[in-house]
């Protein structure tokens, strides 16, 4: 598992309840410490205790070779440098799972096509975990649905066996072009959505919003040949409303202080933790051009974040555009 972050600490748990022996690999020494001693991330997950199947390292060496599933928490622009590096020590039968929700920047793969790129392994051995997911709320046990996706269904099987809980029930979908992009674009919409909590506006805006930032994510998986129905499902509806809608999610955190006044570099210095859906927004938008999709709310984040834009304005702009049907093609 790699590496101790939020997420990936509370996957490990899901793991380890599930019956699997996971070795966390931490950055810190003073975390894989803690965790080894008394079973705690203190730094995400103080109040949490890891199951004894859990244990933690800071050396991937040490947790990489044998391992049947290899399973990649990192921030979406670090996982191509950590691949480099991780890869060589990989067994060539272990499967790799992606716990992330982002797009690369620059060239504008998803997560998965990273993978495959750097560590040179076909889609049969990838994995991708999606959908209603907070961590903390997962971590506490309160019943959650999950998708995982795959081109091959014995690898959905698989993991599907590995992590599914009294508390965490697991979904196979063979989808993952629609299910990365479902986590990737939903993070910009949950920006939009913490602007419009912190202007003040209310239900039918948030639904509104909701709704429209659907239509563009199905929009551009179906120019990338995605399958329309999983934006119907766990890995889209269900991924977006949780993350619109949670005061645990951090984009949404991060749009709420950018709706209250806030600049990008203030948001930035205070809030530590990632909030995918800033770095994801321009290769997103980069990607829907090079296809002809529209995507006017990833457009108006953007010039949010990047060109200084009030976030008034950008629902200004919205709400002025020519009114038109409500389905349409790309």
């Amino acid at each position: 598992m790699l590496t101790a972050g939020s997420w990936g600490t509370v996957f490990a748990k899901v793991l380890g309840d599930a019956g699997a022996r996971v070795t966390l690999v931490a950055r810190d020494p003073e975390i894989a410490d803690a965790i080894n001693a008394r079973h705690v991330n203190p730094r995400y997950l103080a109040n949490v205790r890891l199951p004894d199947l859990v244990r933690a390292t800071v050396r991937p060496e040490q947790a990489l070779p044998g391992a049947d599933l290899v399973v990649l928490a990192v921030p979406s622009h670090a996982l191509r440098a950590c691949l480099t590096d991780w890869a060589p020590l990989v067994g060539s039968q272990a499967v790799y799972v992606s716990l992330m929700k982002g797009i690369e920047a620059g060239s504008s793969r998803r997560m998965s096509e990273v993978i495959a790129q750097t560590a040179g392994v076909g889609p049969e051995r990838i994995a991708v975990v999606s959908g209603p997911n907070l961590a903390r709320e997962i971590a506490a046990e309160h019943p959650a649905a999950t998708v995982i996706a795959s081109a091959s269904t014995s690898t959905a099987h698989a993991v599907q066996a590995a992590c599914w809980t009294p508390y965490l029930r697991p979904y196979t979908n063979g989808d993952v072009v629609g299910c990365e992009l479902g986590g990737a674009v939903k993070n910009v919409i949950a920006l939009a959505a913490g602007m419009l909590e912190g202007m003040g506006f209310g239900t039918n805006s948030q639904a509104s919003l909701i709704t429209r930032g659907l239509a563009e994510t199905t929009r551009l998986g179906a120019a990338l040949g995605a399958e329309p129905m999983t934006f119907a499902g766990l890995a889209g509806l269900g991924d977006l409303v949780a993350t619109c809608g949670s005061p645990l999610s951090r984009n949404r955190t991060f749009g709420e202080k950018l709706g209250r006044g806030m600049t990008l570099d203030q948001v930035l210095a205070q809030q530590h933790q990632v909030a995918e859906g800033v770095r994801s927004c321009r290769p997103l938008l980069a990607l829907a051009e090079r296809l002809g999709v529209s995507m006017p709310i990833t457009r108006q984040v953007e010039r949010v974040l990047y060109e200084g834009l009030p976030p008034l304005e950008a629902v200004k702009d919205l709400m002025s555009r020519e009114p038109g049907p409500e389905y349409r093609t790309p």
